[in-house]
């Protein structure tokens, strides 16, 4: 379905560029939204689902909280607010920092992989989903498309 249908616009857009715009904000929100459906049966948000995956991704290293805000998608994710809720569920290890008493610590816990494992195959459904909708080709072209916006 096309962005003016999804969107039930009427009048042409001024330019492809404020189309594209448009499309991409709605996609995003329809990403997440299809993401945060997925997450919500573990009782994990998009933020705390990219810590997990943060840490996972540097494990066995520990990770300091500052080095997971810089790395987190979504820029206005309170990063020591989110290891903290991923604390209290038992998917996150906190410490203090033995070369820094200020910094702090995470390392993503035995039951924090097991979480990821259990999520990787659902998105692994969702990913052959997706491959009906774009080739492996058409997929690395949006992502160079995309890059491309950004630089």
């Amino acid at each position: 379905m096309t962005i003016e249908a999804e969107i039930r616009q009427i009048n042409p857009f001024r330019t492809p560029y404020h189309r594209v715009m448009v499309n991409l904000i709605y996609t995003s929100n329809w990403m997440s939204d299809s993401q945060s459906k997925l997450l919500k049966p573990f009782g994990l948000t998009l933020q705390q689902y990219n810590v997990l995956r943060i840490l996972r991704g540097k494990f066995p290293e520990p990770v300091k909280v500052s080095d997971i805000t810089e790395r987190m998608l979504d820029k206005m994710s309170n990063a020591s607010r989110l290891v903290d809720k991923l604390l209290l569920k038992e998917l996150v290890l906190r410490t203090e920092c033995p070369a820094d008493r200020r910094a702090v610590d995470v390392v993503i816990t035995n039951a924090g992989m097991a979480l990821l494992t259990k999520i990787d195959v659902l998105l692994g459904e969702w990913e052959q989903e997706q491959r009906s909708k774009l080739t492996e080709a058409e997929a690395i072209e949006l992502s160079y498309l995309l890059d491309k916006m950004r630089s």
